[in-house]
C-alpha cells in the first residue's frame, strides 16, 4: 500500500521500520520538528526523523496541519492510508479525510481504557494487571475512534513503564502490519468504542513525581515503576534528590509505630503507610543509575534513617 507515516518518539520507530521492511511504499514521513536538547541546546531531530533518513524516506516537519497549504501538500501524496504513532500534532478533519482508506493509529492501551497522553504510565500507576495495544481508525476526538484490532499484554509485578514501553512498541508494529493486511483485503472491521467505559490517561506532571511514603506499599511501588525511567519518582536524602528507577516488595517485619519513610535495614527497604518497598535501582542527580548496594557504598544509610 502507499502510506503516509506520522510519528515522533522512540515508540513509533519499530512501526516505521516494520512497514518499510514489509514492502509498503512510504510516500512521506511526518514528524515533529527538531528541538533544542543536550548541553549545547542544539536542535536534535526526533527518533522517527533520524530513522526515516536512515531509510532514505522523505521527511516533513510542519509546525501545524491546520492551514490549507499543509493540508494540500499532504493530499498530494495520494496515500491509501496514514499510519499514526505518537505523532504529537492534532489531525484536523481535512487531514483525516485525505488518505483514501483513512488514518490508523497505534495506541498503547486497550481502548477505551487509558485514552490520552500517558497510557503506559497510568496503567502501571493504577496497578493494572494487564494492558495492550489498540489499532484505532482515527476520528476528530481524543482517541475516540473505532477499534480495528487489539492485543493484550500482562504487566509484571515489577515491570516499569520503560519495560512496558518497549514491549508495546514492538507489539504495536506487528499489530499494525496485520491491520494493514486486513485493510488491503477489505476484511478490517473497526468496532465503535464504549464511551461510557472510557478512562483518561492525563499527562504526567513533574509535581506528582515526589514519593509519598505514607501510602500503602503497592501504591508506592506502582508510583515508582510507573514513572521509571522518566520523569522518575524521587525522594530526598541529605538535601540531595534521589530518583528511584526500580523497586520491589520489601520483606521482613515492620516494627509497630515505625514512621513511613524509615529505612528498615541496610538494603534500602523503606517502611510505607502499610508494608514496605525495597529500592533496587536508584540514581543521584548527574550520575548513572546504580543498584542499591553500589549506591549505599557511596552514600551510607543505616536502618532507622528517615528519608525525606
Amino acid at each position: 500500500m502507499r502510506l503516509i507515516f506520522m510519528g515522533t518518539p522512540d515508540f513509533a520507530v519499530p512501526t516505521l521500520i516494520e512497514l518499510a521492511g514489509a514492502g509498503h511504499e512510504i510516500a512521506a514521513v511526518y514528524a515533529r520538528a527538531a528541538k533544542p536538547a543536550g548541553r549545547g541546546m542544539e536542535p536534535q531531530a526526533s527518533p522517527v526523523e533520524r530513522a526515516a533518513r536512515r531509510l532514505g524516506l522523505p521527511v516533513f516537519t510542519p509546525a501545524t496541519l491546520k492551514d490549507e497549504t499543509a493540508q494540500a501538500a499532504l493530499r498530494a501524496h495520494r496515500a491509501d492510508a496514514a499510519v499514526v504513532v505518537a505523532y504529537g500534532l492534532l489531525l484536523p478533519k481535512p487531514v483525516l479525510d485525505a488518505p483514501r482508506l483513512g488514518c490508523f493509529n497505534v495506541h498503547a492501551s486497550l481502548l477505551p481504557r487509558w485514552r490520552g497522553a500517558a497510557p503506559i504510565n497510568r496503567a502501571i500507576m493504577a496497578g493494572d494487571a494487564q494492558t495492550g495495544v489498540s489499532i484505532m481508525q482515527m476520528d476528530e476526538g481524543l482517541d475516540t475512534g473505532a477499534v480495528a484490532m487489539a492485543e493484550r499484554v500482562p504487566i509484571g509485578p515489577d515491570m516499569t513503564a520503560g519495560d512496558l514501553h518497549d514491549v508495546l512498541a514492538r507489539l504495536g508494529a506487528d499489530l499494525m502490519l496485520r491491520a494493514l493486511a486486513a485493510l488491503e483485503r477489505g476484511s478490517l472491521v473497526p468496532t465503535p468504542q464504549d464511551a461510557a467505559a472510557a478512562v483518561y490517561a492525563e499527562k504526567i506532571s513533574k509535581d506528582e513525581a515526589r514519593i509519598d511514603w505514607s501510602r500503602p506499599w503497592p501504591q508506592v511501588h506502582n508510583h515508582i515503576r510507573g514513572l521509571s525511567p522518566f520523569p522518575g519518582a524521587w525522594f530526598e536524602a541529605g538535601g540531595t534528590r534521589i530518583k528511584v528507577l526500580r523497586s520491589t516488595q520489601g520483606g521482613g517485619m515492620i516494627v509497630p509505630n515505625t514512621l513511613p519513610g524509615t529505612l528498615l535495614d541496610d538494603h534500602l527497604t523503606v517502611a510505607c503507610g502499610g508494608g514496605a518497598v525495597r529500592l533496587t535501582q536508584v540514581q543521584r542527580a548527574g550520575k548513572q543509575p546504580m543498584g542499591a548496594q553500589e549506591f549505599l557504598r557511596g552514600t551510607p544509610m543505616k536502618a532507622g534513617t528517615r528519608l525525606g
